[in-house]
């Protein structure tokens, strides 16, 4: 896929550093409970931790017992779906729509009137007041 910002896979290492690279661009996962904005329920805006593009809204932003930051919708336009079926599991990948960096995954089991439940790495995003 085309993304608005393109770089190599160096410029992106060099730009976000080892964990962050390892999450935001080889779609890894950082261990339940460890991540900053788990627990985190200040007002703002949650961005792209690679490209600082409006994700979510801080009123979307739930606690899902599940140790990552969960939110049940995002900005409109700006997160992508796809399919993963990676580790034997079916699952919806989500990414940021202007870069192509890798959030979490999506389920249909979130507990507020969307059903959804966007399950984000703490280094996926960064928080703007």
């Amino acid at each position: 896929m085309k993304y608005p910002i393109e770089k190599t896979e160096q410029e992106w290492m060099d730009l976000l550093g080892p964990e962050s690279y390892r999450i935001l661009r080889q779609k890894g996962t950082e261990y339940p409970h460890t991540g900053k904005y788990n627990l985190h329920y200040e007002k703002g805006i949650y961005c792209c931790g690679a490209c600082s593009e409006p994700l979510f809204e801080s009123n979307a932003k739930f606690d899902a017992h599940c140790g990552w930051p969960s939110f049940d919708e995002s900005i409109p336009g700006k997160v992508s779906y796809i399919l993963d079926v990676t580790h034997g599991m079916k699952r919806t990948e989500i990414l940021c729509t202007n870069c192509g960096s890798h959030l979490g995954h999506v389920f249909d089991d979130g507990p507020t009137q969307t059903g959804q439940r966007y399950c984000v790495n703490s280094l996926s995003i960064n928080f703007k007041e």
